[in-house]
């Protein structure tokens, strides 16, 4: 089974039908999501004990930003592997010597 993130388009529909006292189980039907997706969703982001679907997809989007890793790869590394790569080193004594703090 896979996972799929909501989209705002259905964040818009659980807003509608949760403003027109749709219960979680009747919503989660109609969007063939899981029930609790949509309690998880509805009760993470409520403001005011209302679901706003704008605010909740900004939300997401913070906390989607915000849950990567940073990656290591940088331009100075770039920089650093493409010279050594013209100096004709191999990709593995590059890394070696990276791994070894010898660059």
């Amino acid at each position: 089974m896979s996972y799929h993130h909501l989209t705002i388009s259905e964040r818009i529909r659980i807003e509608v039908l949760s403003i027109l006292g749709y219960s979680t189980r009747f919503i989660a039907k109609f969007l063939h999501r899981h029930h609790s997706t949509i309690a998880r969703e509805l009760s993470r982001n409520k403001i005011k004990n209302e679901y706003v679907s704008t605010s909740a997809h900004d939300n997401y989007l913070e906390r989607r930003k915000n849950s990567s890793h940073s990656s290591k790869y940088n331009e100075f590394l770039s920089n650093l592997i493409s010279e050594k790569l013209h100096e004709n080193w191999s990709p593995e004594q590059i890394s070696n010597a990276l791994l070894n703090g010898k660059l």
